[in-house]
């Protein structure tokens, strides 16, 4: 009798725990987003003719997280800066675990040849081109305007092909996560907001580095083309381009909770 009321109990707090497992997993919910507008105040990052990378980025950012804000109401935007103002890399990557998000996005223009065009969204990785090592060394080189960057960043070299190698594994517990928002996004891009993609890529960005939650960093468009540069500009195109990356994200949401 003992043994059958031990076994009853057993599979009692089993079945108990189970259900306090599956209600965990229902309702886990994506609950934070940091949008991190690249550069800014003193950093300007690249330039077109008329224009400069801080602006633009920081106007994308406020349009993305507004369209979170008026449609998902459930999920708190948190912004590393809403003027021109001057963050720090690990200063944006810290506002982001401070607020344990649940995901960072950091909106980028690039810059190259003047014939160079289309979006690119990297994760955080070994990158597998020069072309993807020298879009990581200019965003990272940015450190080289703040205080004590040696000591923040562990010695990290923004010239070196070294420096950037040994950050590839270091969001490996991310990586799916990242990717399948990285591939929604460009799939926006490309099919509904009629971009030319070029791809998903991955690089060592000081700024995914230091963030610890999946993550991406997306580069909108070349500022260094002229037609670029035009169509960055506009407030219309601004607006496809935010919501582009809106339906990518929450689609991202939904699927990680339907899977949680």
């Amino acid at each position: 009798m003992r043994n059958i009321v031990t076994v009853s109990v057993l599979v009692f707090v089993l079945l108990l725990c189970s259900s306090n497992t599956l209600e965990y997993r229902k309702a886990y919910k994506v609950r934070t987003v940091v949008i991190d507008a690249g550069h800014g105040g003193k950093d300007v990052g690249c330039n077109g003719k008329a224009s400069h990378e801080a602006d633009v980025a920081l106007k994308l950012a406020l349009q993305l997280g507004k369209l979170i804000e008026s449609n998902l109401p459930d999920v708190k935007v948190v912004y590393t800066r809403k003027s021109d103002t001057f963050v720090e890399l690990i200063d944006r990557a810290g506002i982001a675990n401070k607020n344990n998000a649940d995901f960072f996005i950091s909106i980028h223009l690039n810059s190259g040849p003047s014939a160079a065009y289309g979006t690119e969204t990297y994760t955080m990785g070994l990158h597998t081109s020069q072309g993807n090592l020298n879009v990581a060394k200019r965003e990272n080189a940015v450190i080289l305007q703040e205080d004590n960057y040696k000591e923040n960043y562990g010695g990290f070299d923004p010239n070196s092909p070294q420096s950037h190698i040994m950050f590839a594994l270091h969001q490996s517990a991310h990586i799916d996560n990242s990717l399948r928002l990285a591939q929604k996004i460009e799939r926006e891009f490309k099919h509904k907001v009629g971009r030319s993609s070029r791809g998903v890529k991955q690089a060592g960005f000081l700024v995914l580095w230091k963030s610890y939650m999946p993550s991406v960093l997306i580069e909108a468009g070349f500022l260094t083309n002229p037609s670029e540069e035009k169509f960055l500009n506009d407030k219309a195109n601004q607006s496809y381009m935010a919501s582009g990356i809106y339906r990518a994200f929450k689609e991202y949401k939904l699927e990680l909770e339907a899977m949680n």
